[in-house]
């Protein structure tokens, strides 16, 4: 062997092994005998942790009941979830039975206490609409197992390291646990069978997923069983693993391969309106679409257009993947031989927009009486007014009530006062009020009466 090629072998080997270094799991890994202990100090069920899940709960609950990513997150980050699911993992690697009937009772309490203490939080909350956070826990998709699983995966390598960092804190909050089990406890509070599903299945895919990636890690840094078993059990274990995996991923994959689709026939009918409605005496001043009976919906204003432009926009629709969908057109016709058409179709299209905004002002205008209507139900705003002024001596000729606009409800005190107030004094009315009423937000509008 020359020079030339002895060289090529040690540069070759030099860069196998720089990769390996990089690539190495093994190296600040705890000891298996480490490893075994921790794991089986997650199946025992102790007044701590129990006690530190109920809070975890409550403060997760509230935060999806106000509608607080912020709130939501410290929850999360203080659940004692995420171990148990990750020695159910370890221990069907390590083929001991015993531990995962233990890893599973612990787990199953806090389940049941989640639930309890979720749904026991939303019967006596005076707060029962559904936010976009619960909202976001009822449809889980394929997005969320893979999230589930590379999530395990971070949070078993990072809990067998001798020095933690933050890994677990971080897949604490990209798998979600807490949430998923308040917003189902939301669902049960309400009678509502859409959240109660919906949130346990995003919840069923994440324990099973964190669990099978926390096997997947533990075989990789080829921890010891701890019992031989014979293969025709194994292979039963393995096969109702498969089993219940495929039933838990499949609706997940139906429901994720039907929003690319949904995204996709989107972005493709906005690319035709966009390039094919162009016409220099015709607007397009409305659209919508129907993916479900592929229809595309739209109203032209101006110059009317032929029937052979029309023909043409049918056909052009398999040029944008648009194939099977039809056309419906509504004209309204601007004829003016005399002057220019521009400003009757500016009118027209900004009537159209004030008539879609006024839509959307009555939808809105019709929650916010809702909104009202609940609330003032449960509220006595006389007997309010007058423990007001009991309990702040300065304020007179009190009246409580509710506003509300487009950002929620907003429970408001008008009040004389013998003096100025100074800011932290109001903040204190302010927060009284908030939680006298259980309203998240308030206001002040006091009258100086000397």
């Amino acid at each position: 062997m020359d020079e030339k090629e002895t060289n090529g072998i040690n540069v070759r080997t030099k860069v196998g092994n720089y990769f390996r270094r990089v690539f190495d799991i093994h190296s600040d890994m705890m000891s298996y005998e480490e490893i075994d202990e921790m794991m089986e100090e997650n199946t025992v069920i102790s007044g701590t942790n129990m006690w530190i899940l109920i809070m975890a709960i409550l403060i997760a609950s509230i935060g999806l009941n106000v509608n607080s990513t912020a709130v939501i997150i410290g929850a999360m980050l203080i659940s004692p979830l995420m171990s148990g699911i990750l020695t159910m993992g370890y221990s069907l690697a390590v083929r001991d039975l015993a531990m995962l009937k233990k890893a599973l009772g612990r787990f199953g309490t806090q389940v049941i206490i989640s639930l309890v203490t979720s749904t026991l939080y939303f019967i006596i909350s005076p707060l029962d609409t559904a936010t976009s956070e619960m909202i976001a826990r009822t449809s889980p998709t394929i997005w969320d197992v893979m999230i589930a699983l590379f999530g395990g995966i971070a949070g078993m390598i990072g809990n067998t390291r001798q020095k933690k960092g933050n890994v677990i804190p971080g897949v604490a909050i990209a798998t979600a646990l807490m949430p998923p089990v308040c917003t189902a406890g939301f669902g049960i509070a309400t009678l509502q069978p859409r959240f109660i599903l919906g949130a346990l299945y995003l919840f069923l895919i994440n324990t099973l997923f964190i669990a099978l990636s926390s096997a997947v890690v533990t075989a990789i840094l080829r921890v010891p069983v701890h019992k031989s078993i014979s293969l025709k059990r194994q292979k039963r274990i393995n096969r109702i693993v498969g089993i219940i995996t495929l039933i838990v991923v499949i609706p997940s994959i139906l429901v994720g391969a039907y929003t690319v689709y949904t995204s996709v026939m989107d972005r493709n009918i906005q690319n035709y309106l966009s390039k094919e409605f162009v016409f220099e005496n015709t607007q397009l001043v409305q659209s919508s679409s129907d993916i479900q009976k592929k229809q595309i919906s739209v109203s032209l204003v101006g110059q009317p257009i032929s029937d052979e432009v029309i023909n043409r926009l049918e056909q052009e629709l398999s040029v944008y993947n648009l194939n099977g969908y039809s056309l419906k057109i509504t004209q309204n016709s601007i004829s003016d031989s005399d002057s220019d058409n521009s400003d009757k179709i500016t009118i027209a299209v900004q009537e159209n927009t004030i008539s879609d905004l006024q839509t959307e002002l009555d939808e809105k205008q019709k929650r916010i009486d809702e909104l009202e209507k609940n609330t003032a139900a449960t509220l006595n705003f006389s007997e309010l007014s007058e423990k007001a002024e009991s309990i702040f001596t300065n304020l007179t000729d009190t009246h409580c009530g509710i506003i509300a606009d487009e950002s929620g409800e907003y429970i408001i005190l008008v009040a004389n006062t013998k003096k100025d107030l100074t800011d932290s004094e109001k903040q204190v009315i302010e927060n009284w009020l908030i939680t006298e009423s259980g309203i998240a937000k308030a206001k002040l509008l006091l009258n100086l009466n000397r």
